[in-house]
């Protein structure tokens, strides 16, 4: 909605009216193909969605805050706590392959570039 604004500045929120050519504009934007029917049919439904959000706009929201999310979030998740972790010993303990203190894993990709 926020591109049909910068495509046609000249619209008056309250009388706003898509063409068939907005809508063609805005899907080449998005980089959708639309045939003529849906070029029709979207350029009344955008109509219709502009004179909604033009109601909107009339509303009276003096005093009120603004908001992200119409109920109160908490967080759910437990505190982050340190705890003690496991040795590389422990950890490798049941690795099918290793080298030092890292695990070896086979060879998925060969780029033909070397490293790798």
């Amino acid at each position: 909605m926020g591109l049909v604004f910068f495509a046609r500045k000249d619209l008056a929120m309250a009388d706003a009216t898509l063409t068939e050519a907005d809508v063609k504009h805005v899907a080449k934007l998005s980089r959708l193909k639309l045939s003529d029917a849906d070029v029709a049919r979207y350029s009344g439904q955008l109509t219709s969605i502009l004179g909604y959000v033009a109601q909107l706009s009339e509303a009276n929201v003096e005093g009120v805050a603004p908001m992200a999310h119409p109920l109160p979030l908490h967080n759910v998740l437990r505190e982050d706590v340190v705890l003690p972790s496991l040795s590389v010993e422990q950890v490798l303990a049941n690795a099918p392959g290793k080298e030092g203190p890292f695990f070896t894993v086979p060879k998925v990709l060969d780029t033909g570039m070397g490293g790798g």
